[in-house]
């Protein structure tokens, strides 16, 4: 139950990496409630702020779950919004007949951009291992992708993303997609985009961001997709819980 206060890794990383460890600890998988914020900020030096932060980043997660009045646990498995069938974007089309086309791939080791630095729980200036995609079908692009993946997974660079992202990423590394979350935006095309999707420029858009975590809610990847909205639908199917 110790930060290091002179380390270059933010504080609040630092607490979200713990709190990650102590929600795995057998007592809590068996139901004990974690400290509270208050406890917890004094033995970690830090501000209840902080501990609050860590604390909701592991919740929405689905890794832990606060009552009011309660405390704060590890979410029972019926509370985790696990994806039941993953399955990669060239599967996916090849299901509905369509080939994708790959126009561009580059795979390169760069400085983790702030957004997936954050995502990923790293440093911004951490090196992770890159892939740009632009793919689409009938001779035209349809999205372009950024996909970094977490330091973690040792990948070496000579791996071939020519083949579907997870199907090579679990036969190079092991690692296996358990969940994910998602964002979505309706954004503009710019001047770059627009190039790129072969596009007019402020051509409407959708954005989708997603991270992507392990059985140990351990993020694996971070992605930034560009969909252009009059080539592509993407359709979710949802089901009602039983609350």
């Amino acid at each position: 139950m110790k930060l290091d206060h002179d380390s270059p890794i933010p504080l609040r990383v630092q607490v979200e990496q713990l709190l990650d460890a102590l929600a795995r600890k057998p007592q809590y998988r068996d139901g004990a409630l974690l400290p509270d914020e208050l406890t917890l900020a004094r033995k970690l030096g830090v501000s209840r702020g902080t501990i609050r932060s860590g604390i909701s980043k592991l919740v929405f997660q689905g890794l832990l779950e606060r009552k009011a009045g309660v405390g704060t646990r590890v979410a029972s498995p019926q509370a985790e919004s696990g994806i039941r069938a993953w399955h990669s974007f060239t599967r996916e089309m090849e299901a509905k007949g369509i080939t994708v086309q790959n126009f561009r791939l580059d795979y390169r080791q760069i400085e983790a951009s702030k957004t997936a630095a954050r995502a990923l729980l790293l440093e911004t200036s951490t090196p992770v291992w890159r892939v740009e995609r632009i793919r689409g079908w009938g001779d035209k692009p349809v999205l372009a992708s950024w996909s970094w993946f977490h330091p973690r997974l040792g990948l070496k660079g000579v791996e071939n993303f020519d083949h579907p992202l997870y199907q090579v990423l679990e036969a190079a590394t092991g690692a296996k997609p358990h969940h994910a979350r998602e964002e979505f935006t309706a954004v503009s095309a710019d001047a770059s985009m627009a190039r790129m999707l072969q596009v007019e420029r402020k051509a409407p858009l959708l954005l989708r961001c997603h991270t992507v975590y392990d059985a140990s809610s351990r993020p694996i990847e971070f992605a930034e997709v560009y969909y252009v909205s009059s080539r592509f639908t993407l359709t979710l199917d949802m089901k009602r819980g039983d609350r």
